[in-house]
Parts: structure tokens; C-alpha cells; sequence
């Protein structure tokens, strides 16, 4: 009977390893066509913000009428050169040629032409209106006009402290792509790097950290991989933010994860015959609580198909597959490696025999003391601190911010837009776009020029050829251009074209417009801006309700439980506000934001709530398997003692991790990356730590309510004898709180 036993043993290990080596090798597979990969993800990425509306926006609808007109798509970029002096006629005059070189220059559109040079009534400064062509040249191109613009300064004889800037929509597109470039590299080794040491930190090992780092290397080139083919085949829109966001999501998801099942696999080494029984173990105490943190997280995140704005749609299923594969390689190529490496990848630490309850550090078995002792001042001192923490969302100004404040480090878009005001109504370069029907042009056009806030208006006029074209050339009589019986009308605002005042002159002036002539369009940077924010503010009413419904099924099916779900929803809820609202005090006092995207309290309520349900997951669903031996109350303080550990080290990991995103110089993901950040810290320190346990003891079985166990009478059981009494309740506590 030994021998056949040990035959069967020695068959199973064979296969164990059989399938580790299986998986070993399909993951270098993986990595070795994912991680080429990676650097090629800004070749299908868009950072234009007029890409992001959906077809229905006004402004959508405007820009494709846009390409009707001048045969391609194109971004006005504004070439400025301003003088300390003012410039002679000879030197404005000179400024033609600069003219002819811009329109040379690649990537410039050639049906459409530049027009200049624009003097300025001081007569310190002349500008170009060059149209680049939209795509991922356009970085390129702002590269070369900028290049040129300084070669023209240095030869051209100019006044000392002549400068050149090259601005406008194209040039903050192509600065923006700059701020992101360090996507590519910098946050992903800022993100490994963090993580690293916290693991080498949490297991004071050498070999299980590294383990758990390439296990999430692996998933993010499995990502990498399957993203990239989508957003080639135009099946999902990618952008630098969903890029930031998946290598963060990803480092963080599939190391917390690793995290949970090392935990059980250490925890199954203690007494189980093998490593290889040991694996067994593991699988059977995480894959449950994995599986369905990962397949919430996911949901939470495909929500976002129901967003207005395409940027939110894309990250939607790009973070599910983030997730996705975070889970995979947390199930299949880490246990393979510690299948292989058994004990060693603990090494120097290995694991003891038989783990007691007296390895659970001090501080879990305190808060377990404190809560079986006065669990309702517990849960209300919680529920307190988070309040009072929320009640920071009254000076959340998160309407949307001017471009100019988009990019946080050194842009010359940036001090071009504030030269390009001393000199210019400050809305040249980024023109209001109007489209009107031919037979009502001549009145659409004075409503404009009467607008309020508008210094100037005109139709667009055929123009023969293409290329450079001076400003003398443009006759005012000339017929205009028109297009399946349309006409479009430029407009320059007198104003910051990205500037609250700017944003609401385009609110009235479409109005008028709309009331005066139904049918007529009105687009533009400031148009696509207001859109923008309005689609955001839409999205957020929408998509939070369905979130939380979605989160709701999902814990019910899982805790076969109504009312456990419900408080958990309830405090990652109160947990998300707090974080919203220390976050509006930081940003606003701190930090001096002038404000906050409109698209940064959806971002922060998916992957809060959905990340902070991830924890509660991960501790219900321990205190439910302990409920079903020891009883709900007893349950719950040692479910809190056995994972305390290992989910607040997860909070830390994944803290670190959207901390990473601050080193790309965005305004947008800075915000994202603190509100992310500090909230997961607050759900692991007070919401998952103190609230739940507290409030889930006070509740006692009724939280299973109407599931078995609130009905069960073993569940009545509220302390544990032996080796646990730490864990008793102190005397006299069932007849202050009753046993249930």
C-alpha cells in the first residue's frame, strides 16, 4: 500500500512539474514579443484632446466639416517671434521668407496654407498660422518649425533677445507627447523599483521579491501585447493616460495578488506533506478570493464602455485586460516558479513548521482585542475621521482646467500662449470654428462679430494652390469656400481661448446661434473643451450607479450574503468621499492646482471603489471561511489576524505604485496619482483594518443575512479556545453585546 502510494505521489509531482515547465515556457513566450512591444505603444497612442469626444459631440461634428474644407486633418500651430524692440518694416517685411520655410517643412499640410507673417499693432512681434497634420508626426514637425523659427532669429539680424516660440493647439500636442515620453520608461522603473523594496522589505528574502516582480513584468508584456494589436486595429483608442494607468494597474494588481497567494503558500508549508501539496493548498485557499478580486476590479473597469468620452471607453476594457492578465500570470507562472523552487525562494527566511497564531504580529492581535472589546466606539470613532476627512469635497473644483495648466514641467507651448497675449487678442491660434449654411453665412457672421469676447470674424475664402501664403494675398472680396452647402467661419477670441471667461462667451455664442440659425455648428479648442468637461460631468452621474450595481451582484454571488455586501459597498463609498476630500485640500492648498479635470472624480471613484472592494474581498472572504468553523464573530477576528498582514503590505504595494504616476509631469495623472494613493492607504489603515472587522462584529451573523449562516446556530459561537485566545473576547463581552 506505502509503495503504491508513494508511486501515485511521485506521478503527481511529475505532473506538477510537467506543467510548471509548461508554463514557464509559454510565459517567456510571451514576454519575448510582449516586451519589444512596449516602446512601440506611443505609435498607436492619441493625446488630441478633440480624439476623445464621441461622434455626437457638437465639437466632433465641427472638426469632421473642418476636413471637409481643407481635404485633410490638420492642427494650427502658431509660429511666434517677439522682439525686446520694435521691428522695422525691412524686418517684418524679412519675415516672409520664414514664412516660405515653415510651409517646407514635413509634416506641414499642403492643402491648407500658412499664413503670415501677422504683424502686431505694437509692432514688436509677427506670427505664422502653419497647419501640421494631425497624427503622430506632429511632435516631429513642432520639432522642426521650432528649429527653424530659432535659425531664422540667429540669421535674420533681428534685435538682441529676439525670441522664438512655437505654440498653439499643435505645439501643446506636442508637448503633451513629450510629458509623456517618460511613460515608456521612467514610471515603469519608478513603479518596479518602489515595489521592490517593499517586498524585499515584507519577505526578507532575496530570491520571492524578484519572483514576484517578474511575475509582473510577465503580465504587463501579456497586456502589452494583446493592447498594442487592438489599438492597431483601431478596436480601442489608446492614449498616454490609459498607458500610464495599464503599467500601474498591472505592477500593482499582479503584485497584490502574488501577495495573497504567497501568503497561503507559505502558510500551507507548515504541515503539508510537499511542496507540491503545499501548491495544492494555496490554490484552493487564494484562487477564490483572486478570481473574484480581479473579475470586480474588471467589471468595475468595462463600466467605462458606457462613458461618453472615448478616452474612458478605451481604458475600459484596456485596464479588464490589464487585470486579466494580472490574474494569469498570479495563477499560473508564479506557482510554477515556486513549485520549482520550493522553500529556496524564501531563502534566507524559510518557513517554519506549523505557523501558530503567535507568529501574527502584536498588531493585529491588539485591534482584534480592541475590537471584541468595543466594537461599535471602533466602528463610529472610523466612520468619524472619514467624515470629517469628506467634508473636504465642498472645495473640490474639478470643472476642468485651462491647457496651459495640462503640463507641469518647463513648455514652450505654454510661455508661447502667454507671449502670444502681450501682442494679440489672446485667443489667435486657436480659432472659434463655426459652421453655418450658405444662405444664412452673412447673418450667422455678424452674430459673431457681435459677440461679446469675439475681436474678429470671417468667412473662409477659396483660395487657389497651397503652401505659403502671405497675409496680403487673403482679398476680403473673395467668394467663399463652400461645401455641400455649407461655409465655415473663423473666429478669434479676445481672450485666453482656454479660460473660463472663454468657455462661457462659446456657451452663450451657441445659443444665439442655435436659436438664430437651427443647424449651425460651432467648434474649436475652446468648443472641444467645454464638450469635453460636459461629456465628463455626464459620465460620472451615469457610471457610478452602474458601478456600484455591478460591484453589488458581484459580492452578493460571492458571500452569498445580502447585507455584507451592502456595508462593504457602504464603506468603500464613505472611504472614496474622504479621499476626495483630503485630496481637494491638498490640491488646493498645497499643491496650488488651479483646479481639477473633469474626467479625475470618475478615475478615482472606479479604481477606489473598485480597488478597495478588492480588499474587503480578500478579508470576507477569509472571515466567511473561518465563520463556517469557528462562528461569525470569531470568524472575523481571526480572518483580521490572518490577513492583516498581507493586504496592508498589498495597500502599500499598489499606494507605491499609483504614487509612480507623479513622475510623469501631467496635471492629470499627478491627481489621479495622489487621490489613488492616499485612498488605498486609508481603505488598508482605517477602512479595511478598523471599520469593516468593527462594524461586520457588531452586526455579527446578521451580516450573512439571508444566507445560511444567519440562520445557523453554530454560528453563534463568538470565541476561540487554545491556541487562539488571543482572539476570546474578554468576559463579560456576550452579555454586554450578545452572542451571535
Amino acid at each position: 500500500m506505502d509503495k503504491r502510494r508513494g508511486t501515485g505521489r511521485l506521478r503527481v509531482s511529475r505532473l506538477w512539474v510537467a506543467g510548471a515547465l509548461l508554463a514557464l515556457v509559454a510565459w517567456m513566450a510571451i514576454g519575448g514579443f510582449g516586451g519589444p512591444t512596449f516602446g512601440k505603444l506611443s505609435e498607436v497612442s492619441s493625446n488630441d484632446q478633440a480624439a476623445f469626444l464621441p461622434a455626437s459631440a457638437e465639437s466632433t461634428e465641427v472638426r469632421a466639416w473642418q476636413n471637409k474644407f481643407t481635404s485633410s486633418g490638420s492642427v494650427p500651430a502658431v509660429v511666434l517671434i517677439e522682439s525686446p524692440a520694435k521691428l522695422s518694416p525691412a524686418q517684418l517685411a524679412g519675415a516672409a521668407s520664414l514664412g516660405t520655410q515653415l510651409s517646407a517643412v514635413a509634416g506641414v499640410s499642403h492643402s491648407t496654407s500658412t499664413v503670415g507673417p501677422i504683424p502686431s499693432a505694437d509692432g514688436k512681434a509677427v506670427q505664422f498660422i502653419v497647419p501640421v497634420e494631425d497624427g503622430n508626426g506632429v511632435k516631429a514637425s513642432i520639432q522642426t518649425l521650432r528649429a527653424k523659427a530659432a535659425g531664422y532669429i540667429t540669421g535674420a539680424g533681428l534685435p538682441a533677445g529676439t525670441t522664438g516660440y512655437v505654440t498653439g493647439p499643435a505645439g501643446f500636442i506636442a508637448d503633451l507627447v513629450s510629458a509623456f515620453g517618460g511613460i515608456d520608461g521612467i514610471l515603469l522603473f519608478a513603479a518596479l523599483g518602489a515595489v521592490l523594496v517593499i517586498l524585499l522589505a515584507v519577505y526578507r528574502s532575496v530570491v520571492l521579491p524578484f519572483v514576484v516582480l517578474l511575475t509582473a513584468v510577465f503580465a504587463l508584456c501579456g497586456s502589452i501585447l494583446l493592447v498594442f494589436a487592438l489599438a492597431k486595429s483601431g478596436a480601442v483608442q489608446l492614449t498616454g493616460q490609459s498607458q500610464g494607468i495599464l503599467s500601474i494597474l498591472v505592477v500593482g494588481s499582479a503584485t497584490d495578488y502574488a501577495l495573497l497567494f504567497v501568503a497561503r503558500y507559505r502558510e500551507a508549508l507548515g504541515d503539508a506533506s510537499s511542496k507540491w501539496s503545499a501548491l495544492g493548498r494555496a490554490y484552493k485557499g487564494s484562487f477564490g478570493a483572486i478570481l473574484a478580486s480581479g473579475t470586480t476590479v474588471a467589471l468595475a473597469l468595462l463600466c467605462l464602455l458606457f462613458s461618453e468620452l472615448n478616452s474612458n471607453r478605451g481604458l475600459g476594457p484596456i485596464g479588464a485586460i490589464g487585470i486579466g492578465f494580472s490574474m494569469l500570470a498570479s495563477l499560473t507562472l508564479l506557482p510554477a516558479a515556486l513549485g520549482l523552487l520550493g522553500r529556496t525562494a524564501f531563502w534566507p527566511r524559510t518557513p517554519r513548521k506549523a505557523p501558530a497564531n503567535s507568529d501574527i504580529p502584536r498588531i493585529w492581535r491588539l485591534l482584534a482585542n480592541t475590537i471584541a472589546t468595543r466594537p461599535r466606539a471602533v466602528w463610529l470613532g472610523a466612520t468619524a475621521v472619514l467624515v470629517v476627512c469628506a467634508s473636504g469635497l465642498l472645495q473640490l473644483q474639478a470643472s476642468g482646467v485651462p491647457q496651459s495648466a495640462l503640463i507641469l514641467s518647463k513648455s514652450e507651448a505654454v510661455d508661447g500662449q502667454a507671449a502670444l497675449g502681450r501682442h494679440y487678442p489672446a485667443g489667435a491660434g486657436s480659432p472659434v470654428v463655426v459652421v453655418a449654411d450658405e444662405k444664412v453665412a452673412a447673418a450667422v457672421l455678424a452674430e459673431v462679430k457681435a459677440q461679446e469676447g469675439i475681436s474678429d470674424a470671417s468667412v473662409v475664402a477659396a483660395q487657389p494652390g497651397s503652401g505659403f501664403r502671405p497675409l496680403a494675398e487673403g482679398a476680403a472680396d473673395t467668394a467663399p469656400l463652400v461645401r455641400d452647402g455649407r461655409v465655415l467661419i473663423n473666429a478669434t477670441l479676445s481672450m485666453e481661448a482656454d479660460s473660463a471667461k472663454a468657455e462661457q462667451t462659446i456657451a452663450t455664442l451657441r445659443q444665439k446661434l442655435h436659436d438664430k440659425a437651427p443647424g449651425t455648428l460651432l467648434g474649436g479648442t475652446t468648443a472641444t473643451a467645454v464638450d469635453t468637461n460636459a461629456s465628463a460631468q455626464s459620465d460620472l452621474r451615469r457610471i457610478i450607479p452602474i458601478v456600484l450595481a455591478v460591484i453589488l451582484l458581484v459580492l452578493m454571488a460571492l458571500l452569498r450574503a445580502v447585507l455584507a455586501p451592502l456595508l462593504l459597498i457602504g464603506t468603500v463609498v464613505l472611504s472614496y468621499a474622504a479621499a476626495l476630500g483630503v485630496s481637494a485640500w491638498v490640491f488646493n492648498h498645497l499643491f496650488g492646482f488651479p483646479g481639477a479635470d473633469a474626467s479625475v472624480p470618475l478615475y478615482g471613484f472606479v479604481f477606489l471603489v473598485a480597488l478597495g472592494v478588492d480588499y474587503n474581498i480578500f478579508l470576507m472572504t477569509r472571515v466567511r471561511e473561518e465563520s463556517t468553523l469557528e462562528g461569525t464573530r470569531a470568524g472575523i477576528l481571526k480572518g483580521l489576524g490572518a490577513t492583516g498582514a498581507v493586504i496592508t503590505s498589498a495597500g502599500v504595494v499598489l499606494a507605491a505604485t499609483f504614487a509612480a504616476l507623479g513622475v510623469i509631469p501631467i496635471l492629470f495623472l499627478a491627481q489621479i496619482s495622489f487621490i489613488v494613493a492616499f485612498g488605498v492607504l486609508l481603505d488598508t489603515t482605517i477602512v479595511r483594518s478598523l471599520l469593516v472587522p468593527a462594524l461586520s462584529y457588531d452586526f455579527g451573523r446578521r451580516i450573512w443575512w439571508p444566507g445560511r449562516l444567519a440562520r445557523d446556530p453554530a454560528s453563534q459561537h463568538a470565541g476561540l479556545t487554545g491556541s487562539h485566545r488571543f482572539l476570546i473576547p474578554p468576559p463579560g463581552h456576550g452579555r454586554r453585546h450578545g452572542v451571535r
